[in-house]
């Protein structure tokens, strides 16, 4: 339950009197794995209930790639992430604004998520310069002076009309020395306070950012920190960021058990189908990546046997689907040999139809890991899915090797 703003109430024969109005729960916690931390939920946004775990499509620049919106719903697409920088670049706020807000501009009913800019100050930290209260940046576009801080970050946000707003942070990279990760996360708390203080649009949500770097301690302070504050949700950042596999499992699994049990959990960035799996066994319950995009445009299928190099030649006359057990509309009409020939003479279709697959594959996986959880069989699911992806995976290196 939620306490929403007040409101004027006029009970029979008294004064008026200013009354809380009661809101329905941000986020319902519906069930819990037995033998894992895998969880089920329901997260209410201003545009729909997004049902969790839930993978979010990457639309940076106010669009998946390659999709339209409708396609986007077809393949069970409820909550899309948009980024603060790059909207704020080009269109620019004027336009979007005109337009009555992002989801207007880009016409989509679902939710979306805006990422903050924060990941920009760690992947443009060629054009950057840190300052306390916030960072200038050379635009990537034109090479123009901009200012970014956490003041600003929630302003486009709250322009945007983005269903959860995020705080503006600093990521660090990997390797990064304590010392380091500490300053930084310290940066990252003043901005916190900041952000947290900033008006936001009607309905929308904010969610704070666990950062920390590599370091247990650091985390746990930052989760600390946010708590006191009070987010809506809350996300770990900084992972993905070029770690070993398992350092982000350790980083999952000593931050997870600090964070609000009856609020979502949110692993920014990542990842691989089977990181997917492990990261909801230890308890998150939203994902973004670029990998289904990226891959399908570079031609790699997601597949239950691993990833399929669709633009190798022995598909050249292989007249099957990408993967026959796929239902999404590139495997039921088209073969692969047709496909890597679209991927091979750059024919847009190819990247179409590879992007319309990956995202299904992930969001079909989505939903049978929700489907697991509330039947009380994910401990077996994950086992299995995990071990024919690997499998899959190792056979295939196996044999382009030899």
């Amino acid at each position: 339950m939620r306490i929403g703003p007040g409101r004027r109430c006029f009970p029979a024969g008294s004064v008026p009197v200013v009354c809380a109005v009661i809101l329905p729960a941000m986020f319902s916690l519906l069930q819990t794995d037995g033998q894992t931390r895998a969880r089920r939920g329901v997260l209410h946004t201003a545009h729909g209930e997004i049902q969790t775990p839930v993978f979010m499509p990457v639309g940076t620049q106010g669009t998946v790639k390659a999709m339209t919106p409708d396609e986007l719903r077809e393949v069970g697409a409820g909550l899309i992430l948009g980024n603060t920088y790059h909207l704020f670049v080009r269109p620019g706020m004027e336009i979007i604004r005109a337009a009555g807000g992002l989801h207007r501009f880009m016409n989509w009913d679902g939710a979306i998520l805006t990422d903050s800019g924060g990941y920009q100050v760690f992947s443009l930290s060629g054009l950057r310069k840190l300052t306390p209260d916030g960072v200038w940046f050379q635009s990537h576009v034109d090479g123009a002076k901009l200012f970014l801080g956490p003041v600003e970050a929630m302003a486009i946000q709250r322009d945007l009309g983005s269903d959860i707003a995020m705080l503006f942070d600093e990521c660090t990279p990997y390797p990064a020395t304590r010392e380091e990760a500490a300053a930084s996360l310290a940066l990252t708390r003043r901005w916190a306070a900041v952000c947290h203080e900033q008006p936001k649009a009607s309905g929308q949500l904010v969610f704070g950012i666990v950062q920390g770097g590599f370091y247990e301690d650091l985390r746990r302070e930052a989760a600390a920190g946010l708590l006191e504050l009070g987010f809506d949700g809350y996300a770990l950042g900084g992972l993905s960021v070029g770690e070993p596999e398992g350092e982000m499992f350790r980083i999952l699994d000593a931050t997870v058990p600090v964070l609000p049990a009856d609020q979502p959990r949110y692993l920014m960035g990542v990842g691989t189908p089977p990181q997917l799996v492990e990261a909801v066994a230890r308890g998150i319950d939203m994902f973004d990546c670029v990998l289904p995009t990226r891959v399908g445009r570079n031609g790699g299928a997601f597949t239950r046997d691993g990833l399929l190099p669709v633009k190798a030649g022995r598909f050249k006359a292989d007249f099957t689907p990408i993967e026959a057990e796929c239902g999404c509309y590139a495997c039921r009409h088209f073969t692969r040999a047709y496909i890597r020939h679209l991927l091979n003479v750059g024919e847009i279709l190819g990247s179409r139809l590879m992007t319309l697959h990956n995202l299904h594959f992930y969001l079909q996986l989505m939903q049978e890991i929700r489907d697991a959880i509330t039947t009380g069989n994910f401990a077996a699911f994950r086992q299995e899915f995990t071990t024919r992806y690997q499998a899959g995976d190792a056979a295939r290196r196996a044999a382009a090797a030899g």
